[in-house]
């Protein structure tokens, strides 16, 4: 189990949102899918804006803000958008993204482990690799990093609290 606890970066203008919230992992054993949870709060309130980039980038570092995190973290140099830690769009609902994304191809064990890379929120969509110049390549033009944090290894506990309130939602 593994959290990333997301904060704005210092390095963005006031008027962008403020996104805080969570990034949870879960895998079970080294060869296995990872999971996620996207817990994160502070985009505009309308429902109509277009979907926001998440991706890990290869450093821990917020020395400089989110500036400093590095690129993409792409450890078999292929292109966006087909790196590990590429998780595309998020579309937010009323200002929130709640999303469980299951067999995502990053690992949490061994030479490419991201236990202590970062999470970071773009402010753009992610053209996916489809934007025909090299920066949707390397990052799928996904614009200015918005927010960010480092993941560590945290208990179960915390994956379980935030895994009921993202799934029972999608009962109601």
């Amino acid at each position: 189990y593994a959290t990333c606890e997301m904060k704005p970066s210092s390095k963005i203008d006031a008027d962008k949102p403020q996104v805080t919230g969570q990034v949870l992992f879960r895998q079970c054993y080294s060869y296995g899918r990872l999971e996620a949870i996207f817990y994160l709060d502070g985009f505009p309130l309308d429902n109509n804006q277009s979907g926001r980039a998440i991706h890990i980038h290869e450093l821990g570092d917020l020395s400089n803000g989110c500036d400093a995190t590095g690129g993409h973290y792409n450890p078999f140099s292929v292109n966006h958008p087909r790196h590990p830690g590429d998780f595309g769009n998020f579309f937010p609902k009323e200002g929130k993204i709640r999303k469980y994304k299951p067999n995502l191809f990053a690992t949490m064990f061994g030479p490419y482990s991201i236990m202590g890379r970062s999470v970071v929120v773009h402010e753009q969509e992610d053209d996916m690799g489809k934007g025909n110049n090299k920066a949707s390549l390397e990052n799928g033009n996904a614009g200015k990093r918005l927010a960010c944090c480092v993941i560590g290894i945290c208990s179960k506990n915390l994956w379980e609290e935030k895994l009921s309130e993202v799934t029972d939602k999608k009962k109601r």
